[in-house]
């Protein structure tokens, strides 16, 4: 039976590989559990059924072995009374009956072992299911779980990159301050050219005029 097939490859699956490898473990779980429930539903209901047609076949082989039991009798009391024909049509009936009963026996016996095979099914899906949503919900968690963490180590790298590109946006603007501070005091503390040359052109003219002054001094005898 194709529902049977289906069933097996449920109950064969791997669920934990299943989930774990796939790109959705959330999405993967909750279809398999409702894949599961699903044909759990299947099987149920053909369950009912195979059990209302195993009904039905032992209804039909008790009323075939009542009547085959009913039309011997009756050919055993035309015996009694000397009717042969009588006797012989009531044996064909009996033997009608007997076969219709052989019939329904053996379906009897198909339908009872398709009844426990179904049953089996259902009671072993019944369990997959189970332990499929406690897999399902175990596994759900652990992939939060991880989401979560990857997320929060994700948050944590972030804000480290930000506060050390910060800090070295910090430290580029201390040396470039620093290096602008040395700079303008270095402008500061060098004479310029120009004030050096005036400088030593007013030494030079001093230095002449203090010649002058010395030449004018009367000359000792």
């Amino acid at each position: 039976m194709a529902l049977l097939e289906r069933v097996g490859t449920l109950l064969r699956a791997n669920i934990n590989d299943l989930i774990e490898k796939a790109e959705d473990p959330e999405k993967l779980a909750k279809q398999l559990v409702l894949d599961m429930e699903n044909q759990l539903l299947q099987v149920k209901t053909q369950v009912a059924i195979a059990i209302a047609d195993q009904h039905l076949l032992q209804k039909k082989l008790t009323e075939h072995e009542g009547a085959m039991n009913q039309f011997h009798r009756k050919a055993e009391l035309a015996v009694q009374k000397h009717q042969d024909d009588l006797a012989r049509a009531a044996l064909e009936r009996t033997l009608s009956h007997q076969q219709l009963a052989q019939g329904f026996a053996q379906q009897l016996e198909d339908q009872t072992t398709e009844v426990e095979t179904l049953r089996n099914a259902f009671l072993k899906l019944q369990q997959k299911l189970e332990e499929t949503r406690s897999t399902c919900e175990m596994l759900i968690a652990r992939n939060r779980r991880a989401r979560t963490i990857g997320k929060a180590n994700a948050a944590r790298t972030l804000t480290a990159t930000h506060q050390t590109a910060a800090t070295l946006n910090r430290l580029r603007t201390t040396i470039l301050q620093r290096e602008a501070t040395n700079t303008a005091h270095n402008l500061l503390e060098a004479e310029p050219l120009e004030d050096r040359l005036t400088t030593l052109e007013r030494e030079d003219q001093i230095d002449r005029l203090l010649e002058d002054l010395k030449s004018r001094q009367p000359r000792l005898p």
